[in-house]
């Protein structure tokens, strides 16, 4: 057993560091998002755009308004700074495939539309990123 290795030639032993076959570094500013924290930013993200929605519906409540609420936001703010408030307030940023370069549209677009299905979202690599990351490329990493 000692003799074994993985097929980059690392001890079998050692894991892979969550984020390295991305080029991403294991802790730190660029580093993964938890899962935790992600999940915090779309609880927040969800909260919110279900109050904004609510001052229109009131004394309704804002129902599967809110889903729209919170495509049209999400997209905005991907759009505008590449970060969601609820990743603003928890230090965190969307990634995207090509450093330096402004997030697509269309990749904006896909990605919220598979995370309001939240099932996409659910189903995770062993980065830990959801379905909508991998298919749009993008990966939600810290700030």
């Amino acid at each position: 057993m000692s003799g074994d290795t993985t097929e980059d030639g690392a001890p079998a032993s050692q894991e892979r560091a969550r984020g390295a076959a991305l080029g991403l570094p294991a802790d730190g500013p660029g580093a993964l998002a938890t899962f935790g924290r992600r999940s915090g930013q779309f609880a927040i993200d969800a909260i919110s755009s279900a109050l904004v929605t609510a001052l229109f519906t009131a004394p309704e409540p804002p129902g599967n308004w809110s889903l729209l609420t919170f495509g049209l936001m999400t997209v905005f703010f991907l759009l505008a700074t590449g970060q969601t408030p609820g990743m603003r307030l928890l230090g965190l940023r969307l990634a995207h495939p090509a450093e330096g370069h402004r997030l697509a549209p269309w990749r904006a677009v896909v990605r919220t539309a598979l995370l309001i299905l939240l099932v996409p979202a659910l189903v995770v690599d062993s980065d830990g990123r959801g379905l909508h990351d991998r298919l749009t490329d993008t990966a939600v990493v810290r700030d």
